[in-house]
């Protein structure tokens, strides 16, 4: 076993460019990582599954020279499709589902040239924002054990903020890239609807919520990884304008005297921890002083009625993903299959009507035409991206639920992100904050619908100001 000992040094582009130049071989690479998994997984529980015998197989036959050629890599254990393998779901009703095909966003990764070799940890079918599971028991946070990594894409921060990959999958129908990003120290991005493909399977998820994208060291990452993965694949639902320019370019340039809105009045019944406010006020801060226009000015969005149409739209995906599974079966879930939270959303999806699901969606569209003419006087809109900093394990259970499908302890800490979710347009958590326990505590940048140029722009200008890609958690 050959190990990397610079291997902290490097963002994904950064050891794909020692790969292209000979300095270090793929296999080196995995070893590294591998090492790392048996080191330091036990600690942190974020893998669901790991293929190791398969990336060899794959790095023997010849990655494809994509930008990321040889570079360690795992995908979410979350409706990623990688033929032969276990799609477990977080979830003890998918066990056993061995994949037939490859997911369509996984055959880019390929072409993208990652040796995958794992999947990551999330919670069950994605709800809620921590990653804790009767399958797969609890992910923790590599900056406090005692705290949770975030949700749904917890595995996927955990392994990158201990040092295992540079980047990994992830994916977020209400904020399941940015929590664990916040949470984990790490740069997330939900793209636009419509950005990345979800085929051959689906045509959309959770009503047209859900996007897939990675969690990221570095800006670059996030934007080259994009470039090599976005678009619609054969038969998708929604079409998009694509970039004006590689999003790779839009890093490091200069984004001019850009007009930021701060939101910083919480849904109602929330209350924002000071060290999020702090974090949210550092972050206005930098931005004037790097000559950006900021006011506080919050959106003229109604939250509470889209999140009373949202447990329709929840409850509506949550019964077909799992009458799926059941088909599939010839079986409804028993009472092990399903955890609280799940199962009251499969039940509750019965208490609505087709045009209760109808006005839901027709909710969210009405908020994305407000968001839309907001942002025509605002360039981008800047947030906490949550309400609390990690809270400690067990604090956010899949028994948070009531009879209808609401959520309130995770609404509490995650009262932010949805909105882009609902009205499409892309966001990102940045990592600018640590509070004096050490912990990390994410703010988010919204903006104006197909318009991750900017997003990248301000993000990495952010970095060159204030870097956070060599800040270590204390694993």
């Amino acid at each position: 076993m050959a190990i990397f000992h610079e291997y902290d040094d490097y963002d994904g582009l950064g050891l794909a460019e020692l790969i292209r130049r000979g300095d270090v071989s793929p296999d080196d690479l995995l070893d590294t990582a591998m090492a790392r998994v048996t080191e330091r997984n036990p600690k942190i529980n974020a893998f669901a599954s790991l293929f190791e015998a398969r990336a060899r197989g794959d790095i023997r036959a010849g990655l494809p020279a994509g930008p990321f050629c040889g570079v360690p890599f795992a995908l979410k254990d979350l409706f990623m499709h990688f033929k032969g393998e276990v799609t477990g779901n977080g979830s003890r009703f998918w066990d056993g589902a061995v994949a037939t095909h490859d997911s369509e966003l996984f055959a880019r990764y390929r072409r993208a040239g990652f040796a995958i070799f794992g999947k990551t940890t999330t919670s069950q079918l994605g709800l809620g924002p921590a990653t804790e599971t009767r399958a797969y028991g609890v992910t923790r946070n590599p900056w406090d054990l005692g705290r949770t990594s975030g949700g749904s894409s917890g595995g996927a921060a955990a392994v990158v903020a201990a040092g295992i990959l540079p980047l990994a999958h992830a994916s977020d129908s209400g904020g399941s890239t940015r929590i664990p990003a916040s949470c984990c120290g790490l740069f997330g991005l939900k793209p636009t609807r419509g950005r990345m493909p979800m085929g051959p399977d689906r045509g959309e998820s959770s009503g047209g919520l859900g996007s897939a994208h990675a969690v990221t060291r570095t800006v670059r990452d996030s934007a080259a990884l994009l470039d090599a993965t976005a678009g619609s694949d054969l038969g998708a639902p929604y079409g998009i304008m694509p970039p004006q320019r590689p999003w790779l370019d839009e890093v490091g340039a200069k984004p001019g005297r850009l007009r930021i809105a701060v939101w910083n009045e919480p849904p109602e019944g929330v209350v924002v921890h000071q060290d999020c406010i702090r974090a949210l006020e550092d972050a206005a801060a930098l931005c004037r002083d790097l000559g950006h226009v900021v006011d506080i000015v919050p959106p003229a969005v109604d939250m509470a009625a889209l999140d009373r149409n949202g447990v329709v739209v929840l409850a509506a995906s949550t019964r077909l993903l799992i009458e799926a599974r059941a088909s599939e079966l010839g079986r409804s879930p028993g009472q092990d299959d399903l955890e609280p939270a799940a199962r009251t959303l499969w039940e509750a999806a019965g208490n609505y009507s087709a045009l209760d699901y109808a006005n839901a969606i027709a909710a969210y569209h009405r908020a994305g035409r407000q968001l839309a003419a907001f942002q025509s006087e605002w360039d981008l809109i800047l947030t906490p991206t949550l309400a609390q900093p990690p809270v400690e394990v067990g604090t956010i259970t899949t028994s948070d639920v009531d009879s209808e499908g609401f959520r309130p302890r995770s609404r509490a800490f995650n009262p932010f992100c949805s909105l882009a979710n609902r009205t499409g347009v892309p966001a990102c958590s940045v990592p600018l904050y640590w509070n004096s326990a050490d912990l990390p505590i994410g703010v988010q940048f919204m903006a104006r619908f197909g318009d991750e140029a900017t997003l990248f722009q301000i993000a990495s200008q952010l970095e060159q100001a204030r870097p956070w890609s060599q800040r270590s958690a204390p694993l």
